[in-house]
């Protein structure tokens, strides 16, 4: 019964995530928002301290249930260990942890986490890692079957579905989630639960806390007759049944044990005396290095959490050419990110930004200062002064909530005008494209040469109105760079 309900709770909150990443509308981020917000890392950064306090709360209790439960990929690799068992049954045994190797990537992920390397932080993070494999590689799928119905339902003249395009936003992060969804495939097809035991840092760090859960499975020894079965059972492979021992701070709360034992000699509940362990077990295996790496964690993570806190208080008839990315010497992060170090500093790479923009504006960065983190390019669209999608549903605060209001005041960047490329120039011919859009009125069609009576009118940009919206760059006509292109501010201003 402790599986089922266990199996329910996961299976729910894994399709709501990962609907959140398919859903291009938004509509379901009003209702389950809250879901991405309560992963480990985007509280972190967010330094959501009740969101903390409530998992440590639920590990201290029922051991590491998020993972089990609230973590999207630890439920995924469930997913694929299940049908892997469906070939082959109790193919688990029970192995060592390999401690070193553990808390070797947790000190090298608080240490990327504390100096702002966020490219390690994205990689390592279960979150981000699910984020990248639902964005890059289900979506398209979802928005395929979407255009199929919305195909469908056009023909009998009803617009319940609309098209939507499928385009690559990034090469580099579709190649990595592709070699991560393969990772994660082959080990949990294989071992199960390697991956949340030996790679995670979220998993290590719950762990650690899990081993004095208040709930755990506890081994009757009264009853046991040694068959084996749990340990051949348990995808997290922490069950030595031949000394009667549970690596709890690798135990997933996952009940098979519970389940399958023929005996009724294990349950779910708290110990009533302390649970002693053999010399050689894995619970009297901590050894001077294993407490060096926690303490020099918890330096480096209490270090990294402060310096955050005080970094958060600052501040046709032919073929259309297709447009390419102007050079910008500052890369343009959403309003309500407040500057790009900011961005650098909190974003988790998740890509539900991406996944929710309604104007394909949002895509993963390729440059590795910032990898895999969203930042704006306007070939395909622009970003819309009545849309804040992306700060709404931005579960680390790396983007701040703001209001339609706000964001007309937000000064992200300014237009810089290109005079080699202005068709009005090149061509000859009559234009104002960047003036007649701009949602502003930054910019002003003016004579190019004020002695000559009607010469042509080229625009001039009013940098202190322009909020960089980049409507002007979107709509110019110019091929393959836009004759007017958005400069990116380092920090935004409010105007």
């Amino acid at each position: 019964m402790l599986r089922k309900i266990r199996r329910i709770f996961a299976i729910a909150f894994f399709a709501l995530v990962t609907l959140l990443f398919l859903d291009y509308t938004g509509t379901l981020h009003t209702w389950f928002g809250w879901m991405a917000k309560i992963q480990f890392l985007p509280a972190l950064l967010a330094l959501n301290v009740g969101v903390l306090l409530f998992l440590m709360a639920l590990t201290l209790i029922f051991g590491r249930i998020y993972c089990s439960v609230i973590c999207p990929l630890g439920v995924f690799q469930d997913f694929v260990s299940w049908i892997s068992g469906k070939q082959k049954k109790n193919r688990f045994k029970y192995s060592k942890s390999i401690d070193w190797l553990r808390y070797a990537i947790l000190i090298s992920f608080a240490i990327a986490f504390a100096f702002g390397i966020s490219s390690i932080v994205a990689l390592l993070a279960p979150y981000s890692a699910y984020g990248r494999i639902a964005n890059t590689l289900f979506q398209p799928i979802y928005l395929w079957g979407n255009n199929i119905l919305a195909g469908l339902a056009e023909r009998v003249d009803s617009y319940a579905f609309y098209k939507t395009d499928i385009w690559l936003k990034s090469l580099p992060t579709l190649i990595i989630g592709v070699i991560t969804l393969i990772i994660i495939v082959i080990l949990a097809w294989r071992n199960g639960r390697t991956y949340c035991n030996t790679i995670c840092p979220v998993g290590t760090i719950l762990g650690f806390f899990a081993k004095y859960s208040w709930l755990k499975p506890v081994i009757d020894t009264s009853k046991c007759n040694s068959c084996g079965l749990c340990s051949r059972n348990c995808k997290a492979s922490c069950i030595n049944f031949k000394e009667h021992t549970i690596d709890y701070s690798r135990c997933v709360t996952c009940m098979n044990c519970v389940e399958k034992c023929p005996k009724g000699s294990i349950s779910y509940k708290h110990p009533m005396k302390k649970i002693t362990a053999s010399p050689t077990s894995p619970l009297n295996e901590v050894d001077g290095a294993r407490r060096s790496f926690l303490t020099a964690t918890a330096i480096v993570t209490t270090t990294s959490i402060l310096k955050a806190q005080e970094k958060k208080v600052d501040g046709g008839l032919a073929v259309i050419e297709e447009k390419q990315i102007p050079h910008r010497n500052t890369p343009l992060t959403p309003p309500g990110s407040l500057s790009a170090r900011h961005m650098a500093q909190y974003c988790t790479a998740c890509q539900l930004c991406v996944s929710v923009c309604p104007n394909e504006v949002l895509r993963p960065s390729t440059n590795l200062m910032h990898f895999m983190q969203p930042e704006m390019s306007y070939e395909r669209g622009y970003c819309r002064p009545e849309c804040t999608r992306c700060s709404e549903v931005c579960p680390a605060e790396a983007i701040h909530p703001i209001t339609k209001a706000e964001k007309s005041s937000i000064q992200i960047g300014h237009a810089v005008w290109i005079k080699a490329n202005c068709v009005v120039l090149t061509d000859g011919v009559d234009c104002g494209n960047c003036a007649r859009h701009c949602p502003t009125g930054a910019i002003q069609m003016v004579s190019s040469d004020e002695t000559v009576k009607d010469s042509p009118k080229i625009p001039v940009v009013n940098i202190e109105r322009c909020i960089g919206c980049g409507a002007c760059e979107n709509l110019c006509p110019a091929r393959p760079f836009s004759a007017i292109y958005v400069e990116g501010h380092e920090t935004h201003r409010i105007i």
